[in-house]
């Protein structure tokens, strides 16, 4: 469900956001609601609990010979 939020901005701040919403053809209510969904995401991350098998695993290869690098070639060589 949609409902219709009312927002009181600075009219230089609407005027960049009208820009960018024609720069990238989104509307400026979805770029709002996009900044919201990254919001939430990030709290969600932020505050998510981490399972015990994660938490476990959790600084494992802090001390290993290995780069991240190494993980990546791995995985090219794999896949191509």
């Amino acid at each position: 469900m949609n409902t219709k939020l009312t927002l009181r901005l600075d009219d230089q701040l609407i005027e960049s956001a009208k820009e960018h919403s024609a720069k990238t053809g989104k509307s400026v209510s979805k770029i709002v609601s996009d900044l919201f969904v990254i919001i939430k995401n990030k709290n969600l991350k932020e505050n998510g609990p981490i399972t015990p098998t994660v938490q476990s695993l959790k600084g494992i290869l802090k001390d290993s010979e290995f780069a991240e690098n190494d993980y990546k070639n791995y995985l090219e060589e794999k896949h191509l």
